[in-house]
């Protein structure tokens, strides 16, 4: 297949309907703030270009003088010379093609560089119901599927265009110069093959779009099913066969629809070279008449055939321009889409450092509904989406209480009753609806979210780890951190002798979410990426549940080391953390109901006493 006949099928295979969508308000003026960047490479980039457009005709026409003035005429010298300079010139737009290449290289990658940078930048400060509710297979879309469709724009989609343009005005007046009797009988031919083009079009941009859909699924699919989780579960509901059966029918699917995708391309490709050639047959069977009558000579018979060769593939892809365009400015203002969405949690402009050192915690009159899905996503990111636009009905009511310097509060309370959307207030993950809520003082939304970050050091029930080394992991937290705060951190969490006893230590790769690690494993090293951080204020999250009691014995020794001289809030199930807390503060449904000592809480005979009797007296 030719690149003309290529670029052609290619804009035909593209969705005609996105020519009919509505570009939001100043797309186009920021996409040429991009252009901006690479200005002069582009200017330079669109100048060889067209030069490259203008060496289209040079080949036929001195194919013409050779033959009328060299080989008629049986002049050996022209002969000799003018195909010296068709070597040339073939030499030349060889080197011309490599410095096009490089040039749209350079511009391209660099404009994926500066979009994927800028989205990556972007999307990794949104807020976490951001992340709660995007799916991740769709947000990885638009870093690679959309940024690459975007930089097309400076690249395929402009140099197409202006190559495509330049060359058919050069190719329709040399031809117009020769016989403009032969090129209007040979453009009669080309409505033949654009109106069954335009319907082979519709029919492949369908099935196309289909065959992404089915593709995008398919993938979704493998990447529930082959992370550990997915396969766990998997394994564990003996779902085996019909996994396969459910694959397999997507991919026979994905199969069937590209074979008619395969036979559309070649009937869109035979249908163009076969008008082609009908128009080549033409232009000789006309042409070779007025040659025998004198009227035409052979050389300029021999540079129109070849002239038209470099006519139709033009014209087919400047009829369908358009959805080029268009596609690539859409693939923009997707992109565009998320850099737009601001982050709920962010700096104000006068926001202040923290100030190192013990701090406090308090929370005044908290209240706390989570926003809805507009205000912190795209529908167009989720797999379900559904339009919401007032927030959820409300998780905490009017919630006080303070954590002194260097003291421990325990979080009780039933499942559900908002314990982790407190801590996730203290860490700002989340901002208030209203109320404060202080640490060191300060309202968390005064402070940079840099400085309250490093204040803070979290251990969650299912710690998570990067599939990557133990060393990698801790060092995450640390990175200019020496092998000996390491190794002291690792002794202080309760799990440097069992790393001295794996084969590769600290180059040991923990696998996938750690899960090639214990439960107790993971944690302690969890603790003491929170120990190499040395933060002022530990959270807590339940860090021992869905633990034996020996790894639980462990990790509460290792935790016991964190907690010491620093301030905790701590979200506990276990009776020996809750004892050893200065407070206890129990929260049911959103709301403070009780706070005071273990034996205090016990003596009121409410909420606690009766966690108490149901789930906290049983371990003893």
């Amino acid at each position: 297949m030719s690149m003309q006949g290529w670029h052609a099928l290619r804009s035909y295979a593209r969705d005609g309907s996105v020519a009919e969508q509505h570009l939001a308000p100043g797309t186009i003026r920021r996409v040429g703030r991009y252009a901006g960047l690479y200005k002069a490479s582009i200017i330079f980039f669109l100048a060889l270009t067209i030069v490259d457009a203008l060496l289209v005709v040079a080949s036929p026409l001195l194919l013409q003088r050779l033959i009328d003035d060299g080989v008629t005429p049986g002049d050996r010298q022209v002969v000799i010379t003018i195909a010296l300079i068709v070597a040339g010139l073939a030499l030349f737009d060889a080197g011309l093609s490599l410095i096009l290449r490089w040039y749209s290289a350079r511009i391209g990658e660099g404009l994926i560089y500066d979009l994927r940078r800028e989205v990556f930048d972007h999307v990794q400060r949104m807020p976490l119901a951001f992340f709660v509710r995007t799916q991740t297979g769709a947000l990885i879309s638009r870093l690679n599927s959309d940024v690459i469709g975007a930089q097309q724009a400076f690249t395929t989609t402009l140099s197409s265009v202006v190559s495509n343009a330049i060359s058919l005005v050069v190719v329709a007046i040399a031809m117009f110069a020769l016989s403009w009797q032969i090129t209007l009988a040979s453009l009669a031919l080309l409505p033949i093959f654009l109106v069954p083009a335009r319907f082979v079009g519709r029919r492949l941009a369908e099935m196309t779009r289909e065959s992404m859909q089915m593709n995008a699924q398919m993938s979704s699919t493998m990447t529930e099913r082959f992370n550990v989780s997915g396969a766990l579960l998997v394994k564990l509901f003996g779902r085996l066969d019909e996994e396969r059966d459910e694959f397999a029918g997507r991919a026979r699917r994905v199969a069937d629809i590209g074979v008619r995708i395969a036979m559309a391309n070649r009937a869109f490709f035979t249908a163009l070279t076969l008008i082609a050639t009908l128009a080549t047959a033409l232009v000789y069977g006309v042409g070779g008449v007025l040659a025998i009558d004198g009227t035409l000579t052979v050389g300029t018979l021999v540079a129109l055939a070849a002239l038209l060769t470099r006519l139709y593939g033009p014209l087919t892809a400047l009829s369908n321009v358009r959805v080029d365009v268009m596609t690539a400015l859409v693939s923009f203002e997707r992109v565009f889409e998320v850099l737009d969405l601001p982050p709920m949690v962010r700096n104000k402009p006068d926001a202040t450092e923290l100030p190192p050192g013990p701090k406090s915690i308090e929370l005044d009159d908290v209240s706390f509904s989570y926003p809805s899905a507009n205000e912190v996503s795209l529908a167009s990111l989720e797999a379900v989406a559904r339009s919401e636009v007032a927030p959820g009905g409300p998780v905490l009511h009017n919630v006080t209480f303070s954590v002194a310097p260097g003291q421990m509060v325990a979080l009780v309370g039933p499942s559900g009753a908002g314990k982790t959307t407190l801590t996730a207030l203290v860490t700002r993950l989340y901002d208030v609806t209203s109320g404060r809520v202080r640490v060191g003082g300060l309202d968390v939304r005064d402070v940079t979210l840099e400085s309250l970050q490093s204040s803070v050091g979290v251990v969650t029930q299912d710690a998570h780890m990067f599939h990557d080394t133990i060393e990698a992991n801790l060092r995450y937290a640390a990175p200019h951190a020496t092998d000996a705060q390491i190794w002291q951190a690792l002794a202080a969490a309760r799990i440097d002798d069992l790393i001295r006893t794996l084969p590769a230590g600290l180059a040991t790769v923990v696998g996938d979410r750690g899960h090639r690690l214990s439960g107790g494993e993971k944690q302690r090293i969890a603790i003491a990426r929170v120990l190499l951080k040395s933060p002022d204020i530990v959270v807590l999250d339940e860090a021992t549940a869905h633990l034996d009691s020996e790894s639980e014995r462990f990790v509460q020794a290792a935790l016991d080391t964190a907690l010491v001289g620093r301030t905790s809030l701590v979200i506990a199930h276990r009776l020996s953390t809750i004892r050893a807390a200065d407070v206890i503060v129990v929260i049911d449904d959103g709301r403070v109901a009780e706070r005071g000592t273990h034996q205090e809480l016990l003596d009121q005979g409410g909420v606690y006493a009766d966690l108490y009797r149901t789930q906290l007296a049983p371990q003893l």
